[in-house]
């Protein structure tokens, strides 16, 4: 596209795309008119339209600022469970733009789960890994994602997850969570893991916190709280757990304490 002189950023949206709603220049949305200068980028957008991979990423740019963005698109995470921790840590990965997700899980969508994971009504009965599949894409389908559905043994465990940047460690079980912990120890050292224990009930959201327990090591939640007769895990307790993983795995990914 060219034009005699400098133009004004309306004028290219006039002739690339009319009606566009939303107008990204050098990564950052603007309302302004300004002349444009050689080597600014822009990108138009219409609401209501599927954007490109390129546009995407314009848009997350814009909120992460462009550093922010490149680290967190060449990450690669493991999400070791796909239920109330490991689903909404997930979705909220997907958001930000990490690249990779590598998801196990060996279970399906239940009744039971819907009152705190990231699933719908028509998903009951399929594999979690392929549920997560279909919601991840409809929320950032530039995101790659790996499933693995099967049980997580300490053979399998390393193949999976020893070149992940992070892992994440959302099972229910106390035996899942110290066979992962301990094989990651061993096998892939190196490899940080983001923990969860104590997210039940309905007690005072700022007992969760993140803390480390060694190098590379990080647990969320109070540490007391188990899942029992009046302690039921419910979306909202669940849901700050997992946002706080997913915190602490952006933290790392950005060269940050995970705490």
């Amino acid at each position: 596209m060219e034009f005699a002189e400098p133009p004004k950023l309306m004028e290219v949206r006039a002739r690339h795309k009319p009606g566009a709603d939303l107008m990204i220049l050098n990564g950052f949305p603007t309302s302004d008119n300004p002349v444009l200068s050689d080597g600014d980028t822009i990108v138009f957008i219409r609401k209501g339209t599927k954007p490109s991979r390129e546009e995407l990423e314009s848009l997350m740019m814009a909120r992460h600022t462009p550093g922010v963005h490149e680290k967190v698109k060449g990450a690669r995470v493991g999400i070791a469970g796909l239920g109330g921790l490991g689903s909404a840590v997930a979705v909220a990965l997907a958001r930000v733009g990490v690249g990779e997700l590598v998801l196990a899980d060996f279970d399906v969508v239940e009744p039971s789960n819907l009152n705190r994971q990231q699933y719908f009504v028509d998903q009951i009965g399929k594999p979690k890994t392929e549920a997560m599949e279909e919601n991840l894409r409809r929320i950032n389908p530039y995101v790659k994602t790996m499933p693995h559905r099967e049980i997580l043994t300490e053979e399998n465990i390393p193949k999976i997850f020893c070149n992940v940047n992070v892992l994440v460690e959302a099972f229910d079980g106390a035996e899942m969570k110290a066979l992962l912990i301990n094989t990651m120890a061993r096998s892939c050292p190196g490899v940080p893991v983001v923990a969860a224990s104590g997210v039940a009930g309905h007690g005072p959201s700022n007992t969760i916190r993140t803390m480390p327990f060694g190098e590379g090591y990080y647990i969320v939640g109070d540490q007391e709280t188990a899942a029992g007769t009046g302690t039921g895990l419910m979306a909202p307790r669940v849901g700050i757990a997992a946002h706080h993983q997913a915190n602490c795995v952006l933290r790392l990914l950005l060269g940050e304490p995970g705490e």
